[in-house]
């Protein structure tokens, strides 16, 4: 596998790589499948997706994963599903980064990756617009990250 922080095709938000390698369009609608790495100690807001179930598999690093008030750690080869309309967010533990691919079903979500890494939004400065982009990709933030 390639080195995602070596890949010129990969775009970044926040200091997390992201690329797509199944596209909605490629899947016919079905699904879509994102590589991320993401730093040491990074993890988003807590938040639903109301449209798309959501399966994480890691691939190195370790991740503490909250789901509807449940934490587990998930670690390398190693997958956690979040049922869509589910409460969630994940935290990277340890002093390595993670690599893990996020595969959400049905596709379409990739686009929120895609606006935030084109316009380089910031939290809290740039909320207005991230929350735009989060309400057109079935996207609702409802609370802070994990400490």
């Amino acid at each position: 596998m390639k080195d995602l922080t070596q890949d010129s095709d990969a775009i970044e938000w926040l200091g997390v790589k992201y690329k797509t390698i199944l596209t909605t369009e490629q899947s016919g609608g079905a699904m879509s499948i994102v590589d991320s790495w993401s730093p040491a100690g990074s993890g988003p807001p807590r938040h639903i997706h109301a449209g798309e179930d959501e399966t994480f598999v890691v691939i190195t690093g370790t991740c503490k994963v909250w789901i509807a008030g449940e934490e587990r750690l998930a670690g390398p080869g190693e997958s956690v599903f979040i049922p869509r309309g589910i409460e969630h967010t994940f935290k990277v533990v340890g002093d390595e980064p993670s690599r893990h691919l996020v595969i959400l079903t049905p596709g379409g979500f990739e686009g929120f990756f895609a606006d935030m890494a084109a316009g380089q939004c910031r939290i809290p400065e740039d909320m207005p617009a991230i929350e735009e982009s989060a309400r057109r990709h079935n996207l609702t933030f409802t609370g802070p990250p994990l400490d």
